[in-house]
């Protein structure tokens, strides 16, 4: 936008009514029979671009669809997600998940683990939304937090998980068709300041139809979280969004990134690879996050724990038969009811 105050009022009543009545037509789609649909607050552009510099600072992370902003509006602190506009080819597609991610965002704004939606504003060519404000940010590509922060300690990555498999399972059960997000990476967590995490990304979301198990649709998502079994068929189910998570929950645990360099091999694979290894090895200690261990052994009850958590993670990324979301936190409690506070 340069130094510019942004679209002319011209440009603005275009966007506003092009926008919203695409967003409408969103929200009867993800709110239909039953489903909670609850009010977005409209900003207006003058304060979105005041509270950014013009979107030229306060940026706090980026993906090839939107940039997060970190900033105040009215003294209260705030994340702005504005969507990227500037690639034409595929513009259509990135207005397509934005007003997903509103609709489905703002269904999900009474949930614990969910950012909260506050509003959005749709004067500019494409939309941004406004979140409530998360202390700590997103999580970074190997599951911590960047800045000068201590590395997250087992319980927290504990808690991370089971607060971020609450969110999802609600996706998955809480509404009359279930909803897949398809694309639950570490990024798309934020932290508020009591480290509870926030999931805010659902531009990606499908919605099962009522009676069928899967839908067909185009593949997207990120490459090492990406289920085989949807990226060979097209075919979309809720244990896409089990592998998925089950691949975080390696991350979380191995703090390393989906993709690990093969030891022996000098080649690039999937994290899953890497741990079944060292799983098939009894090698735990080498699976675990070093940063979790502080340099000590894993006495008896403590390698139980470690244990059951990897072994749980891999039944996630199973090529075959996967648990449930709601299975998947029901054991994820019962590993943490183990853990010493």
């Amino acid at each position: 936008m340069g130094g510019s105050r942004g679209p002319s009022k011209k440009e603005r009543k275009r966007h506003i009514l092009e926008h919203g009545g695409k967003l409408l037509e969103e929200r009867i789609i993800c709110c239909k029979d039953k489903c909670r649909c609850n009010p977005i607050r409209n900003f207006p552009a003058e304060q979105l671009l005041t509270a950014t510099n013009n979107f030229q600072s306060c940026s706090v992370g980026s993906d090839r669809f939107f940039e997060w902003y970190k900033c105040s509006i009215d003294d209260l602190p705030v994340l702005i997600k504005k969507y990227n506009a500037s690639e034409p080819k595929i513009f259509n597609h990135v207005l397509k998940n934005a007003y997903r991610d509103i609709a489905i965002s703002s269904q999900m704004s009474s949930h614990r683990n969910a950012l909260k939606l506050l509003g959005c504003c749709l004067e500019f060519s494409a939309p941004a939304l406004v979140y409530e404000h998360a202390e700590y940010g997103p999580l970074n590509y190997v599951g911590g937090i960047d800045g000068d922060h201590s590395p997250l300690s087992w319980k927290m990555r504990l808690k991370v998980a089971i607060g971020t498999g609450n969110a999802i399972a609600y996706l998955h059960n809480a509404f009359s068709r279930p909803i897949v997000n398809r694309d639950i990476i570490p990024s798309h967590i934020f932290l508020d300041k009591d480290y509870v995490s926030k999931f805010s990304e659902f531009g990606f979301s499908i919605i099962i139809p009522e009676g069928e198990t899967h839908v067909e649709d185009e593949i997207v998502g990120t490459l090492g979280f990406l289920d085989p079994n949807y990226f060979q068929t097209s075919r979309v189910t809720e244990h896409s969004d089990v592998y998925s998570f089950g691949v975080l929950l390696l991350v979380l645990v191995t703090g390393k990134n989906s993709y690990e360099m093969m030891e022996h091999e000098e080649k690039l694979g999937t994290i899953t690879k890497y741990v079944i290894d060292l799983a098939e090895e009894e090698q735990f200690r080498e699976i675990v996050d070093s940063e979790i261990l502080g340099g000590g052994g894993i006495y008896e009850e403590k390698e139980e724990e470690f244990k059951a958590f990897i072994k749980l993670a891999l039944s996630c990324t199973n090529l075959g038969e996967r648990p449930s979301m709601i299975e998947v936190v029901k054991e994820l409690i019962k590993i943490e009811r183990l853990s010493p506070s």
